[in-house]
């Protein structure tokens, strides 16, 4: 049994494109002078769904110049996201609904979530989205100080939270791992969690705990909740690749797990189910609609197809409920 190697290649929402221009946020009068220039393009995201309209080669965002966008309310983030080839973009980002375009305005436009067409997307069009969302995430669930109470007011252009007194909070990314668990006679372990959809099966993942390596994160949340020991040894657990994934605020770090044990005894909190495959197995039972993967969009479908050896054979019309 041997590992897959790295590294997965054109992960969705890992192709960033953009120049996150970081030295640029703090500039004064930044946000000021590019909602003045007629060449900034404004990126508007309503309860963590994006204007997008469908082309001949798959969706893409509708990103408009500052006079066509309406005026950010009070609630709003006003978020810079970079600069491609001499274009600098905004993002406007509200927990409202998505507005409505009842007089046909809005054309062929739609509003999507990530997940719907995160995997179409053109890399800059996904790297923006995925900044985007990330950054609102963590806005609305970083209103106060953790040290004083005291309400954060918004800086360098979205970036940094302030203190009235000027101390500075920075935006955090909670490190997850997400792991191809594979016996010694070369089988695919998946998971079922109990808030999931029936029948949806995925590979284990877990939040990285303080003071620990990502490998340890592996072996540790793969004995809780699964029972299985995977070995110790530095080629036992084998980094394949990385995506953000803002829901709300993750960095899934993707790696293969040699198991030493098979014998699965599930935690019943985190996993209610869980199986060993074998590819043959994996095939028919996606193929009937008796297992269904998780969403083309995640590097969890790509670390099983790693171990599949292609894509999986997915009934058309299925989607991540």
């Amino acid at each position: 049994m041997s590992l897959p190697s790295p590294p997965l290649r054109d992960l969705a929402l890992s192709r960033q494109q953009l120049d996150r221009a970081g030295a640029a946020r703090s500039a004064p009068g930044l946000l000021e002078r590019l909602w003045a220039s007629p060449g900034t393009r404004v990126l508007r995201v309503h309860a963590g769904r994006a204007p997008v309209v469908v082309t001949g080669e798959g969706p893409r965002l509708v990103l408009r110049a500052p006079a066509e966008v309406p005026a950010p309310g009070p609630e709003d983030l006003q978020l810079y996201l970079g600069v491609q080839d001499g274009v600098e973009h905004l993002a406007v980002v509200s927990a409202d609904a998505e507005p409505e375009a009842a007089d046909g305005s809005a054309g062929d436009e739609e509003w999507r979530g990530l997940r719907e067409v995160g995997e179409q997307l053109p890399a800059r069009d996904a790297g923006l989205f995925t900044e985007a969302l990330s950054m609102g995430n963590w806005h609305a669930v970083t209103r106060f100080s953790p040290r004083t109470g005291e309400p954060l007011d918004a800086a360098q252009a979205g970036w940094v939270k302030v203190e009235p007194g000027g101390k500075e909070h920075f935006p955090r990314t909670d490190a997850a791992v997400i792991m191809a668990v594979i016996s010694p006679d070369d089988r695919l372990l998946l998971g079922h969690q109990p808030v999931w959809p029936a029948n949806r099966y995925s590979v284990l993942a877990g939040f990285v705990e303080p003071g620990e390596c990502f490998e340890d994160t592996v072996r540790r949340e793969v004995l809780e909740e699964a029972g299985i020991v995977v070995g110790s040894a530095p080629e036992d657990v084998r980094y394949l690749g990385s995506q953000p994934w803002p829901f709300p605020a993750s960095i899934m770090v993707g790696f293969a797990a040699r198991a030493l044990t098979t014998d699965i005894r599930v935690d019943g909190d985190e996993i209610a189910l869980a199986r060993w495959f074998t590819r043959e197995e994996l095939a028919e039972e996606v193929g009937a609609g008796r297992v269904l993967p998780p969403p083309g969009v995640s590097i969890a479908r790509r670390l099983i197809e790693a171990w599949y050896g292609g894509p999986l054979p997915v009934p058309a019309g299925d989607s991540w409920a």
